[in-house]
């Protein structure tokens, strides 16, 4: 009883404050601000740092498969909240499709990355140890008609046209983050089903958007990479706009899921009219 009663007030605090105007309307330009200035923190934190380390659990558990995750417990939500509403599987997976576009462009922009960075690129071998220039840097000789993963296996150092796929993950889950969840306060205070399992899954999501927040902080002032980073962030950015913002708010086709939240915020209300003004309040919450 005293657990569920803990769950429940977690739960509503949270939902609470992620579905507030102020918290949806500007928390894409607090993420922004984070990857402009978190490289600044490089100046105060120790390098001898646990998370100064590539090879952490955190970077190897969560960071290489961090869109995996997201679509685990997102994934496990959304169908949750849909079909405990509409009992609709097809509603259902209509949602879900969202998660599935959205993978498709973090894949194709990876793939588009990876051959700009082959394009533009070019090979150095490192001088044998011991033969530096003034300023302390190793001397790099070029290595002419290899290609990235010959260059990478022979040992040798490639360097190309860069834009960081980390902070470029990270800033989209946690938008998309940001946006799935944000329905579960509207949807609880118009009286929604809300068991055990669906606040649980809820709070996971809430638990893995402030672990997003804290690798990237992570990233950004123990590994500073400067404008790699930026531009990752930016292309994060682009492609929540561009999905949620522009896409998703042409309503539900064969062509489009549609927002979140669409056909499930009317547990109270009877009527389209009374459903229409729930969906729309949302829209109104974000930057345009």
């Amino acid at each position: 009883m005293f657990l569920s009663t803990v769950l429940v007030v977690l739960t509503d605090l949270a939902a609470r404050f992620m579905g507030t105007t102020l918290f949806r309307r500007h928390f894409h330009l607090l993420l922004s601000a984070l990857v402009m200035f978190g490289p600044m923190l490089s100046l105060w934190v120790s390098h001898h740092s646990i998370f100064a380390k590539k090879n952490h659990f955190l970077y190897r558990m969560f960071l290489h498969s961090g869109w995996g995750w997201t679509c685990i417990f997102v994934g496990s939500f959304v169908f949750l909240l849909s079909f405990s509403v509409r009992r609709s599987l097809s509603l259902s997976i209509r949602h879900l499709s969202r998660l599935a576009v959205a993978g498709g462009l973090w894949l194709g922009f990876c793939k588009l990355l990876d051959l700009l960075e082959n394009a533009t690129g070019s090979c150095y071998e490192p001088l044998e140890a011991g033969t530096v220039v003034t300023n302390g840097q190793t001397l790099l000789v070029l290595r002419e008609g290899e290609s990235k993963s010959e260059c990478l296996k022979a040992g040798m150092l490639w360097r190309g046209y860069e834009v960081s796929e980390d902070i470029f993950l990270l800033c989209l889950c946690c938008l998309l983050l940001v946006e799935e969840t944000a329905v579960f306060g509207p949807y609880l205070s118009l009286g929604g089903i809300s068991d055990a399992p669906l606040r649980i899954l809820f709070l996971f999501c809430v638990l893995l958007l402030w672990l997003w927040i804290f690798l990237l902080l992570c990233l950004l002032a123990y590994f500073p990479q400067f404008p790699t980073q930026l531009l990752g962030g930016a292309l994060g950015c682009l492609s929540w706009r561009g999905l949620y913002q522009g896409w998703y708010r042409l309503g539900p086709s064969w062509y489009c899921p549609g927002r979140p939240g669409l056909g499930l915020l009317n547990i109270k209300a009877v009527g389209n009219d009374v459903e229409d003004a729930q969906l729309k309040q949302p829209n109104h919450d974000h930057c345009n």
